[in-house]
């Protein structure tokens, strides 16, 4: 587009000027991408939902906790361009699979919900593959704070699973209803769900 639009200058100034290039195709609004659960959640209250499995683009990774935010983002830039590169428009809201956690860091998948996996792929590049996301019965934490903050919500699902005597699996997920921009942005909004054993 920027090659055309640069010879239509170089040959006729006046035209260009009359005739304005028309805007790029919108990329898929991030805002308008459905969550797993289609209900928003209260962030006063534990909600008790069931997560459908939908099939998604998955890159798993490591990082340690200072960086974790920034290797997230990066993991959804590699998804999200991967997927355009293949034509497969998203289909859901980002989200983390926290598969094992320590003092240093985590070790993570992170998916992109699509419509369906292609036929006889297995994988979409080298290092995203295809999968699932988690399905089943889980209870939903929705958080609306800075991400730099969010420690305090897992405090208080601890306190709040230790109450109800609910064991949890070992993975937390995490789904970014808004998008992942600063790890101090207000306006952050996240599903944490949690599935019992």
């Amino acid at each position: 587009m920027l090659r055309v639009l640069l010879v239509l200058l170089a040959l006729s100034p006046a035209m260009a000027a009359a005739q304005p290039p028309s805007p790029p195709p919108p990329a898929t609004p991030h805002a308008t991408l459905p969550t797993l659960v289609p209900s928003p959640g209260d962030p006063g209250n534990a909600d008790e939902v069931v997560l459908p499995s939908k099939p998604a683009a998955i890159l798993r990774g490591t990082a340690i906790w200072d960086e974790g935010f920034n290797a997230l983002k990066g993991a959804f830039r590699r998804i999200e361009e991967e997927l355009a590169r293949a034509a497969i428009p998203p289909a859901g809201r980002p989200l983390t699979v926290f598969v094992e956690t320590d003092d240093l860091g985590f070790h993570y998948e992170a998916m992109i919900p699509i419509a369906a996996i292609p036929e006889g792929r297995s994988n979409l590049s080298e290092g995203v593959v295809f999968g699932t996301t988690p399905a089943g019965p889980a209870l939903r934490f929705a958080y609306k704070e800075p991400y730099e903050d969010i420690d305090s919500l897992y405090e208080t699902i601890t306190a709040y699973l230790d109450a109800k005597g609910v064991t949890a699996k070992d993975a937390f997920i995490e789904e970014y209803v808004t998008d992942l921009t600063e790890p101090t942005d207000p306006n952050l909004e996240v599903n944490v769900f949690v599935q019992p054993k």
